[in-house]
């Protein structure tokens, strides 16, 4: 199998991996790097639960050849949050009740934000666009879009 060589900025710390050009930015995440909130889901883009930030943007990793995120910035769950301080989302979604299995809760989270950051104050109708490619089996989006719309963006 072929490798190549790529630096990935995750969580603002550089990593320099070998890795065979075949992964997704979802295995390189987590059995490479360890970092095991992004979770797998479907592996075809359809449940949003490996979702990341990729230059700020939400995207499925199990999508993403790791190679092709070479250079880029990503933010995981564990980005998040500021050392034990719960991100303002983060928060939300635990006092409202947003959060049941929480399989789905990194992939929403980071959603979220990616919407807060370019729309602070979104519609409830831009709240279920923006997280319609994110599937929940246990909430019924209802106390997700309810903790979502308590949040202002803070970058």
């Amino acid at each position: 199998m072929k490798k190549m060589t790529i630096s990935l900025i995750v969580n603002g710390q550089e990593y320099d991996l070998v890795i065979p050009v075949n992964r997704t930015l979802t295995q390189v995440l987590r059995e490479n790097l360890r970092l095991t909130g992004t979770k797998q889901g479907c592996a075809v883009g359809d449940c949003g639960s490996c979702t990341v930030l990729l230059n700020g943007l939400p995207v499925n990793s199990c999508l993403v050849l790791a190679v092709e995120a070479d250079g880029q910035e990503i933010t995981t769950i564990e980005g998040l949050a500021d050392g034990e301080k719960l991100h303002p989302l983060q928060q939300a979604f635990v006092d409202l009740g947003a959060i049941q299995c929480g399989f789905c809760s990194p992939g929403m989270l980071l959603t979220s934000k990616a919407l807060l950051d370019k729309n602070p104050a979104p519609t409830e109708k831009e709240i279920r666009e923006a997280i319609s490619g994110n599937l929940c089996r246990c909430t019924g989006y209802q106390k997700i879009v309810e903790a979502i719309a308590s949040v202002k963006a803070d970058g």
